[in-house]
C-alpha cells in the first residue's frame, strides 16, 4: 500500500505523486481500491492487457517493425523467415528395415551399434520389431521413431547380464541439437543433407515478432501490406484514408503521401506487377536495374549523367513505354542518360544513336553511324539501321518443326500467381513461353518444370512450386538448367576450363619434345595446379592485397 486517502479539492497533488510512487513500485501497474463499494480499478502505463501482462507490446517505434533488428525479429528464425529442418523424408529409407540402416543419417553403424540395441527396448515397450520394413510399420511407430518418447525410461541391454537405464531422444530431435552443438563443419554438412528450408513454424515465414504483427493500419499487419503488389499496395493507400478520423489524417497525410510517391515510381519503370516483400535475390537483373532506376527518380537530382546497361531485359513490350517514359523524365530534370541497348523502341526513342560494329571480337570496335535515328537509318554502313529501317528483315519461317509426338505435362499449378492451370509442352520442338512482365512464366518453367523434373530424376532436395502432379517424366533422361550464374567453381575459370577445350590445349604443349625433354605432364601447363602455375599470385593473374580500413 503506498497511500490512503480521501479526495478533496486540494489533495490533487499529493495524489498525483502517490499515483507516480504506485507506479514506479508497481513496473507500470497501479490498483486503486475504493473502499465505500469495495471496487478496485486496476490502471497500467504497459501496452498491455492487465490480464494478461506476459504479453506486453513495447513502445512502438520503427525498428520495431524491422526483420532486420532484434526489437523486431522473430527470436525462432532470426527475422529470415524460414529455418533448416530435418525433413523425415529424407531420414527413412522405406524399402529396409531398421536393423538393415533404414534410418539413413545412421546407416553409417553396423547392426550391433549401440543405438539399435536402444531401438529394439523402444520398439520392444511399444510394439514394433526393428526387423521389419519402415513402409509396413505403423504412422505411430514412425513419428515415435523420429521424435522420441520424451521421458520415459527404457532397459536397454549390453550382455553379459548388464544393462543401463536411458530414454529415447528421436532421430530427428538428435540431429537438429548436434547441428546446433557441433563446431565441426564436416558434421553440420553431413547433417544438412537431411534438411530442408522450411517456413518457420513460430512466425510461418512472416519474419517479426507476434507483438509487433499485432499492430495494424485497416486490419492490415505490415508484412500483409508488404504481400501485396505495387499496383494493390497503390489502390490501398489511395482509398485507405476515407474512414480516418480528422486526427488520424493529420497524422498520415505526410507520410502517405511519401508512400504513393514511392510507389509511383516503381510503377513508372514497369514493376506494377513486383510484390513489394519480393526477395532481392530472386530479382532478374532487369528488375534490379529498374528498382534501381526508381530510387534514382526519387532523388529526383539534376545534372547528373546516368550508365544503363539493357535496362529492357525481361520487360515485356507492353510495358516498354513506361521505362522509355521513366528514362525521358529523368532526362527533362536536366540529366544525361547513356543506355546500351538492342531494343529497336529504345533506340528509336533517343536523342542521338551511337553504333558500334561493323562486327563482333576482333570484327569490331570501329565507330559505324551516329546522330539522331534517322541519320543512323539513312547511313548504308549500319546495319542496326538497316534493321530499324526496315530494308533488312529476319522472315518468319514459314514451316515448323513437328517434334516427336511425345508430350511433358504440368497439372494443377497454384505456385504464386498462377491460377490452378494445366500445360502441356510437346517434346522435340524448341518451346517459347512468354507472356507479359509478373504473368508467372519464371514461375511456372524454373519452380515448378526444372525442381519438379529435376527432385524426380535426380531424388534432390529441390522442393518444386505448388502444382498436382507432372506427367511424361518417363519421356526425359536429363534435365538441365542453363542459367546467367558465373561459370565455373573458381575465379580462374574462363571458356576455355568450362568448356573443355583448355584440356586438349594442354595436351598438344605436353606432347611437344621441350616438354618430353623436361618430364612435362598436362598438368604442368595448368593455372590451377602447383608446379606449372604462378606461385606468387597462386595462378589467379593479380594479387589481393588486404587493407585492414580501405578497400582491398
Amino acid at each position: 500500500v503506498v497511500d490512503r486517502l480521501v479526495l478533496m479539492e486540494d489533495m490533487q497533488s499529493r495524489l498525483m505523486q502517490s499515483i507516480e510512487q504506485g507506479l514506479e513500485h508497481g513496473q507500470g501497474v497501479v490498483e486503486i481500491l475504493d473502499v465505500d463499494t469495495d471496487e478496485t480499478r486496476v490502471f497500467s502505463q504497459r501496452y498491455a492487457c492487465v490480464d494478461h501482462p506476459e504479453e506486453e507490446i513495447p513502445e512502438l517505434e520503427p525498428r520495431l517493425f524491422s526483420f532486420n533488428a532484434p526489437q523486431g525479429a522473430c527470436p525462432t528464425c532470426t527475422g529470415l523467415g524460414s529455418r533448416l529442418e530435418v525433413d523425415p523424408e529424407l531420414v527413412f529409407n522405406l524399402n529396409l528395415t531398421l536393423a538393415e540402416g533404414a534410418i539413413r543419417p545412421y546407416n553409417r553403424v553396423n547392426a550391433d551399434a549401440w543405438y539399435l540395441k536402444r531401438l529394439a527396448a523402444v520398439g520392444a515397450a511399444h510394439g514394433f520389431d526393428i526387423r521389419t520394413p519402415v513402409r509396413d510399420l505403423s504412422e505411430e511407430a514412425r513419428q515415435q521413431i523420429l521424435y522420441g518418447t520424451d521421458t520415459q525410461q527404457y532397459t536397454v541391454d549390453l550382455g553379459g547380464g548388464r544393462s543401463y537405464k536411458t530414454t529415447y531422444e528421436g532421430v530427428i530431435p538428435n540431429l537438429e541439437r548436434r547441428w546446433k552443438e557441433t563446431d565441426s563443419d564436416f558434421m553440420r554438412r553431413d547433417i544438412e543433407r537431411f534438411m530442408r528450408e522450411r517456413h518457420c513454424y513460430a512466425c510461418k515465414g512472416a519474419r517479426l515478432k507476434p507483438v509487433v504483427l499485432a499492430v495494424t493500419v485497416n486490419g492490415l499487419s505490415i508484412m500483409d501490406i508488404t504481400d501485396l503488389s505495387v499496383d494493390q499496395a497503390l489502390d490501398l493507400f489511395n482509398s485507405s484514408t476515407e474512414d480516418f478520423t480528422d486526427k488520424e489524417l493529420e497524422i498520415s497525410t505526410q507520410i502517405f503521401k511519401e508512400i504513393r510517391s514511392r510507389l509511383g515510381f516503381m510503377h513508372d519503370v514497369g514493376l506494377d506487377y513486383l510484390e513489394l516483400g519480393r526477395a532481392a535475390n530472386t530479382l532478374s537483373g532487369g528488375e534490379a536495374q529498374r528498382i534501381r532506376l526508381a530510387t534514382q527518380i526519387g532523388s529526383m537530382l539534376s545534372g547528373v549523367l546516368y550508365v544503363l546497361d539493357e535496362p529492357s531485359i525481361g520487360l515485356h513490350q507492353r510495358d516498354n513505354h513506361k521505362l522509355i517514359t521513366t528514362l525521358k523524365k529523368m532526362r527533362d530534370l536536366g540529366n544525361t542518360m547513356v543506355v546500351v541497348e538492342h531494343d529497336d523502341e529504345t533506340m528509336l526513342a533517343a536523342d542521338y544513336l551511337i553504333d558500334i560494329g561493323p562486327g563482333a571480337g576482333i570484327h569490331g570496335g570501329e565507330l559505324i553511324a551516329f546522330g539522331t535515328p534517322q541519320e543512323v537509318m539513312d547511313n548504308p554502313k549500319s546495319i542496326t539501321g538497316q534493321y530499324l529501317s526496315g530494308k533488312l528483315k529476319i522472315d518468319v519461317p514459314k514451316t515448323r518443326r513437328t517434334g516427336n509426338g511425345k508430350v511433358l505435362q504440368i497439372l494443377g499449378a497454384t505456385q504464386n500467381n498462377l491460377k490452378n492451370i494445366d500445360v502441356t509442352f510437346p517434346l522435340g520442338q524448341m518451346i517459347c513461353v512468354t507472356g507479359v512482365s509478373g504473368s508467372g512464366k519464371s514461375t511456372l518453367v524454373n519452380e515448378i518444370l526444372y525442381k519438379g523434373i529435376h527432385k524426380a530424376l535426380y531424388k534432390t532436395k529441390d522442393e518444386p512450386g505448388k502444382h498436382t502432379a507432372i506427367k511424361g517424366i518417363e519421356h526425359i533422361n536429363r534435365i538441365i538448367d542453363i542459367d546467367q550464374a558465373p561459370i565455373g567453381r573458381t575465379p580462374r575459370s574462363n571458356p576455355a576450363t568450362y568448356t573443355g577445350v583448355f584440356d586438349d590445349i594442354r595436351d598438344v604443349f605436353a606432347m611437344t619434345n621441350e616438354a618430353k625433354v623436361r618430364g612435362y605432364q598436362k598438368g604442368r601447363f595448368s593455372f590451377n595446379v602447383k608446379g606449372g602455375r604462378c606461385e606468387t599470385c597462386d595462378g589467379d593473374g593479380v594479387k589481393r592485397i588486404t587493407m585492414h580500413f580501405l578497400p582491398d
